[in-house]
């Protein structure tokens, strides 16, 4: 799972004032190390959209990913912990504080990508110490 999330894919602390922003802080967490592309995290955002917030997984837990494209460069995992929780629309897990995003090459890795954070996200121990960790050292040995 490290492989696939680096500390440079993990930040504490984002502030946003809406899910659009939380979606594109968690996605630059990506571009910034060259997973993805700008149209990725467009595509991140019309997806919500389009689908709704069918994203948020979990109380408090969004995972955000659109399909495998040119835009993908790489498989990664990025996890933005925000200041303060935001609605993404979801009546029963609003509102969401951390937000993962996700880029994957190809349908085998999304699925792979998706099984193994879930592992990580079904323990609600881990969870809320993903929410209490201080540094991001402390994120990434939780995951």
């Amino acid at each position: 799972m490290t492989a696939w999330i680096k500390k440079e894919h993990v930040a504490l602390g984002i502030k946003v004032n809406n899910w659009e922003e939380a979606i594109q802080a968690s996605g630059n967490l990506l571009l910034e190390t060259g997973a993805v592309t700008e149209d990725y995290i467009e595509q991140m955002i019309a997806s919500v959209k389009e689908n709704g917030p069918y994203i948020v997984i979990g109380p408090g837990i969004a995972m955000a990913h659109a399909r495998p494209s040119e835009a993908v460069r790489e498989d990664a995992i990025s996890l933005a912990v925000l200041e303060e929780a935001v609605p993404f629309g979801s009546e029963q897990n609003d509102p969401v504080d951390l937000v993962f995003s996700f880029s994957a090459t190809g349908s085998d890795s999304h699925l792979k990508m998706i099984e193994r954070l879930s592992h990580v996200l079904i323990d609600e121990d881990k969870v809320e110490q993903l929410r209490q960790a201080k540094t991001v050292t402390a994120v990434h040995q939780l995951i």
